[in-house]
């Protein structure tokens, strides 16, 4: 996400076009809400951070690339404001979503695409997990459970 640049961004369409580990690149869509509040980061709040060009969509409060760790003691951060557990990074985000989607009814090749996994079995892992191991996890880490 850290190397994501705005040439990558459609909002018109709702899509972000996500280069992987291997150079495959894919299109993830974005939720409409999401849409909404990355226009009104680009707006407002990129505009007014940008000191001189950058091609990256997400920049520092000083107007510069966001680095890994700085993005990591915000999530962290954030988390502890929510009251979740320690401990929850960017993979977490992943597997979190890849398990909403598919607990949600998404097709297993189309949580798959979006995950960039090149094989069917790194995604079904996501579908042999204990349920209720889970939704415990989930009530846990989740704000609104």
């Amino acid at each position: 996400a850290l190397s994501l640049e705005l040439e990558h961004v459609d909002l018109n369409d709702a899509v972000l076009r996500v280069t992987g580990k291997r150079g495959k690149t894919r299109v993830v869509p974005l939720p409409a809400q999401t849409a909404h509040w990355l226009q009104l980061y680009l707006q407002e709040a990129r505009a007014a951070l940008v000191r001189k060009p950058c091609p990256l969509l997400m920049l520092s409060d000083r107007g510069k690339p966001l680095m890994r760790q700085t993005a990591y003691q915000r999530l962290g951060r954030m988390c502890r404001k929510a009251g979740l557990p320690p401990g929850i990074g960017p993979h977490t985000l992943r597997h979190s979503y890849a398990v909403h989607l598919l607990k949600g009814g998404a097709d297993l090749r189309a949580v798959q695409e979006l995950l960039g996994h090149e094989s069917i079995a790194t995604t079904q892992v996501y579908t042999q997990l204990d349920m209720q191991e889970v939704q415990r996890k989930y009530r846990n880490a989740h704000p609104r459970a």
